[in-house]
Parts: C-alpha cells; sequence; structure tokens
C-alpha cells in the first residue's frame, strides 16, 4: 500500500539506478521494431501476434528475435500500464530464450518521470486507483491546503482550492505518481532504460539526430538523460527537453530530403557510429516510410486509436528490409527501389478512406 507521506513526496529525485542494457549489439538475424503505441494495448498484442513474437497469450515465442520500441509506449491511451507490465514480463522470457526486448526512452517516457502529464488521459490515472484513493487524494490536499495558508497573504477559499486540487488530481494521480518515482515500479524500470541503441548497423532512437547532435556518442546521448533525470534541476537546457534533441527532434520526418544541413547530419551521424541507417518514431506517417535515401527509416505508424492509423511494423530479416502493413509482408525500398510501387501495395490492403490513400491521391501517385 502507498503510504500519504510517499505520496506527497512522489516528486522528490533520487538517484538513478542504471541497467544493464547494451548500447551496441551484434549478431542480430531478425529484429522487430514498432513505432509509438501510445498506451493502446489492444493494438500492440495483435502486432506481437502478427511478428510470432507472442503466443495466442502472451508468452514469448520469438526465439532469438530482438523487439525494439524507440518510446512513446505510454501516454494519450488508456492502458500505458498494461503495455509496460507486458514489456517488463516479456524481458527475461526473451532474453532466456536468446532475444531481447529494447524499450527505449521517448519523449512521453521522460515526461512523466520528471512529472510532465499534459498527455495523459483519465483512464490512465483510474488504472491506478486503489481502495483508498479517495482517502490519499484528501489528506494530500490538507497537506496542500496547510502549506499554502503557511505562506501567509490573503485567506485561502478552501472550497475553490478544493475545486482545483480535485480537478488536478484525479483519483489514482497520487498513486500514478509514486509508480513512476525513482523508487516506484514503473520509475525504476523507465530509469534503466536507453534512449538509443544500435543493433547490427542500425541506430534506433525516438526523435532523431538533428545538426547539433551529429558529433554525440550514443554514451554522450544516454549518460546525459540518465542524469539529466537523476536530477530535475539539470533538464533546463539539457538533451533531455532540448527540442533539437535525440527524443524531440523532428527534422528527419519533416525536412526536405535535398536539405544539405540534415542530410549532411545524418551521414555524419552514421559515419561516426559505423552505422548504416536510422530507425526513428516520434512523427507520424501513413506508413512505414524510408527516407534520405533509406539512411531514415519511419516507423510512427499513428498506430494507437488516438491517431487511428494502420497496424504496421518494421521487420530486418537476415539484413533485408519488410514492412509488415496490416499483415502482408511488403518489400521495403531503403536501397533506391520503386517508393510508389510499394506505397501502392500498403495502400491497397487500406480501407478505401485510409490515409495513405488520400496521401497517394493527393500526390497523384
Amino acid at each position: 500500500m502507498v503510504s500519504r507521506r510517499e505520496c506527497i513526496g512522489f516528486l522528490v529525485a533520487a538517484p538513478l539506478a542504471h541497467g544493464q542494457s547494451q548500447e551496441s549489439i551484434g549478431g542480430v538475424e531478425r529484429i522487430v521494431a514498432i513505432g509509438d503505441v501510445h498506451g493502446d494495448y489492444d493494438a500492440f498484442v495483435p502486432l506481437l501476434r502478427t511478428a510470432k513474437l507472442i503466443d495466442n497469450g502472451t508468452s514469448w515465442t520469438g526465439g532469438t528475435a530482438h523487439l525494439v520500441l524507440p518510446g512513446d509506449y505510454i501516454d494519450r491511451g488508456k492502458d500505458s500500464r498494461k503495455v509496460m507490465d507486458l514489456l517488463m514480463a516479456l524481458e527475461p522470457r526473451a532474453e532466456k530464450a536468446g532475444g531481447r526486448v529494447h524499450a527505449l526512452l521517448g519523449n512521453h517516457e521522460t515526461m512523466n518521470i520528471y512529472g510532465d502529464l499534459r498527455y495523459t488521459v483519465k483512464a490512465d490515472y483510474d488504472a491506478f486507483r486503489g481502495s483508498d484513493s479517495l482517502e490519499l487524494r484528501e489528506a494530500a490536499l490538507q497537506a496542500a491546503l496547510q502549506a499554502q495558508r503557511a505562506k501567509g497573504g490573503p485567506q485561502t477559499d478552501a472550497a475553490a482550492f478544493r475545486k482545483k486540487f480535485e480537478e488536478e488530481h484525479p483519483l489514482g494521480w497520487l498513486e500514478r505518481q509514486k509508480a513512476f518515482s525513482a523508487e516506484g515500479k514503473y520509475g525504476k524500470w523507465l530509469r534503466q532504460k536507453n534512449a538509443i541503441v544500435k543493433i547490427n548497423d542500425l541506430i534506433f532512437l525516438h526523435g532523431g539526430i538533428s545538426p547539433k547532435y551529429a558529433s554525440s556518442t550514443l554514451t554522450f546521448i544516454n549518460d546525459s538523460i540518465h542524469t539529466e533525470l537523476a536530477d530535475f534541476s539539470k533538464l533546463n537546457g539539457g538533451v533531455t527537453t532540448d527540442p533539437d534533441g535525440p527524443l524531440w527532434y523532428r527534422g528527419l520526418a519533416e525536412s526536405p530530403e535535398n536539405d544539405r544541413a540534415v542530410a549532411g547530419a545524418i551521414d555524419a551521424f552514421l559515419r561516426n557510429q559505423q552505422a548504416r541507417r536510422l530507425v526513428i518514431g516520434h512523427t507520424p506517417q501513413v506508413a512505414v516510410l524510408p527516407r534520405f535515401e533509406g539512411k531514415v527509416i519511419l516507423i510512427d505508424v499513428g498506430l494507437s486509436a488516438f491517431f487511428g492509423g494502420p497496424p504496421a511494423f518494421l521487420l530486418v530479416e537476415s539484413g533485408k528490409y519488410y514492412a509488415v502493413h496490416r499483415g502482408r509482408k511488403l518489400d521495403l525500398p531503403v536501397d533506391g527501389a520503386n517508393l510508389t510501387a510499394y506505397l501502392r501495395a500498403a495502400a491497397a490492403l487500406d480501407p478505401p478512406d485510409s490515409a495513405l490513400r488520400r496521401s497517394l491521391s493527393k500526390s497523384g501517385r
């Protein structure tokens, strides 16, 4: 049971518990990479089954495969807790079979750690409600009201204060915050995660690499984010919250492909890391999409019900690239093959009003 004192003190930063997650791994024959899940357990689980990573239950059947989620598996949807519980259960099962689960940090995971909850929905708080939630909130409210009055000044309107406090702290809020704290189940787990990893010659991360970070190493990025999440005073001006940082940057998805600065940053970073491609999420697309001559692969397809995108993911088998779009395995044109043919093949699997079909029609493809 969560104590009142623990709930009231949930935002106190504690030393980071570093995990054993490797930054560079080679010799992986099969990689499944699924973009931003955003708390949609019901959309996520069928993809794991399509990828043959779990059975009709949730037992790992992927053998030595590596599953990669480049962040944002929480927020926006109602089942962030179920998604994290599943990932936590799959990690040791996959490792026992010789595989791995890489749940990387995205901007939403880090936001939840440092208390930015603007994208957390009420149903997500409901998942953390307990039999004593009302009592816990009342204790927190009274403590906050007492602290407010101790500051002096005009008398605090208790009724107005209560109304605002309850609006900002739905039942389950305190328990959820405790769970995301440095000592909480999910906070402790997330703080052990990396934000960027290299598997074979692919680098996976959430947002992307901007020119500002073209000369950065994987270790610098991971260590900086770990350090900032262990001491929130370092977030301001740090890597974690930088709009041009690896968790937030959208230039690889939105910049024109002839942008020399962006293309040059991609080339420099890949060269420095002895890698061939970047795989990113963060910015929803109509399908798994290669850009910048296949040096960047976008895998956020807006999978969750919040965005309504297609069930699709990236599959890399023995060095060959595929998009699995609505259950169909399609060759992904990462080496100059016909992009339009791929997109048409994917669109043929979509309903008539899909965003991909509308996009192709608009572009005349």
